[in-house]
């Protein structure tokens, strides 16, 4: 089935959040920008998968394209040997596109499973995730569209099932963030924005899948530290990352008896269009630099937690839990 490209919801909600990001640019630009120490060497435990700070300077316009950015992300993960761990299963995994959503694609087709890759408009970033999960030997769909429609949600989940003829595995993890300085700053708009496609995406998303879900099946969303330390300039993404925790252990616990596990991945910084494409470039130059590990991680160092929530063969008994993967204690 070919891939869908509609010019309609998907590219209005991207106008919107632009519009949103450049209210804060402006008022970022007026107030004289930030500042964080970067004296620190960062910390490269296990295989060296840098970057360090400083970044590239760079500032994108949203919803931000991996194929923008001057220092690639790495999502291929060389080191990670399949073993079948999702053969012959079907995943749906939203902001598929770029970061953690494309290196969790590409990890799953390497365990054996088929991919629906949902996005909103980056439709060149989301042909290259197609393209690396057929690289993989699997079967590969993409999708644009916005999961604030709830009829978006729906069609997109029932295409899948009409491609791929089930559905085992559903990854919430498309996102908006824009970060504010202030309560004040936040728009009505903005607060929107974020609440509708953090919380209101996962519902949707959950729900038209849970028709065509099994039992075994599972269903993974992506919060974040911010869940659990807050973040004083990311009061209404932060909010909406604790209602994911509250959603993902309350759903665990709804689904239980139909088999069907409900678990969490809880990310520190990663590099992904999702940050420059939110802060300043002198900011972006920064980012990871106050984490534990002194960087942000790259998506290839996110994307087995993902697989070892999915698979049947390891995460069989965790069931309602919010997997921390930031780096250190306090990301």
């Amino acid at each position: 089935m070919a891939s869908q490209h509609p010019k309609g919801d998907g590219a209005r909600t991207a106008d919107a959040q632009r519009r949103i990001q450049s209210r804060i640019d402006r008022k970022e630009v007026s107030d004289g920008g930030t500042s964080s120490d970067t004296s620190k060497k960062a910390v490269q435990a296990g295989l060296d998968r840098k970057p360090e700070n400083p970044l590239p300077r760079q500032h994108l316009k949203k919803p931000g394209n991996e194929h923008d950015l001057e220092l690639e992300p790495r999502f291929l993960a060389p080191g990670y040997l399949g073993s079948g761990k999702l053969e012959d299963m079907v995943a749906i995994v939203t902001g598929a596109d770029s970061g953690i959503g494309r290196a969790v694609a590409v990890l799953f087709a390497r365990e054996g499973a088929d991919v629906a890759v949902l996005y909103l408009d980056e439709h060149e970033d989301a042909k290259t995730t197609k393209e690396c999960v057929e690289a993989e030997g699997r079967r590969c769909i993409t999708i644009a569209g916005d999961v604030r429609d709830a009829g978006f949600c729906e069609r997109a989940v029932q295409q899948a099932v009409d491609e791929f003829g089930k559905l085992d595995i559903l990854v919430n993890n498309a996102a908006f963030q824009q970060h504010a300085k202030t309560l004040e700053d936040i728009t009505d708009d903005q607060l929107m924005m974020t609440l509708e496609t953090n919380v209101g995406g996962y519902f949707h998303m959950a729900r038209a899948a849970l028709p065509h879900m099994q039992e075994g099946a599972c269903i993974i969303n992506t919060t974040s530290e911010t869940a659990i330390f807050g973040s004083k300039e990311l009061l209404d993404y932060s909010a909406t990352k604790g209602a994911i925790n509250a959603f993902t252990m309350s759903l665990a616990s709804n689904l239980l008896e139909r088999g069907i596990r409900v678990n969490a991945v809880a990310p520190g910084p990663v590099w992904t269009p999702l940050n420059p494409a939110d802060r300043d470039a002198e900011s972006v130059s920064k980012f990871g630099a106050k984490s534990d590990m002194k960087r942000p991680a790259q998506p290839e160092e996110l994307s087995p937690a993902y697989v070892f929530l999915a698979s049947p063969v390891t995460g069989s008994y965790v069931n309602g839990a919010i997997l921390p993967v930031m780096g250190g204690p306090r990301g």
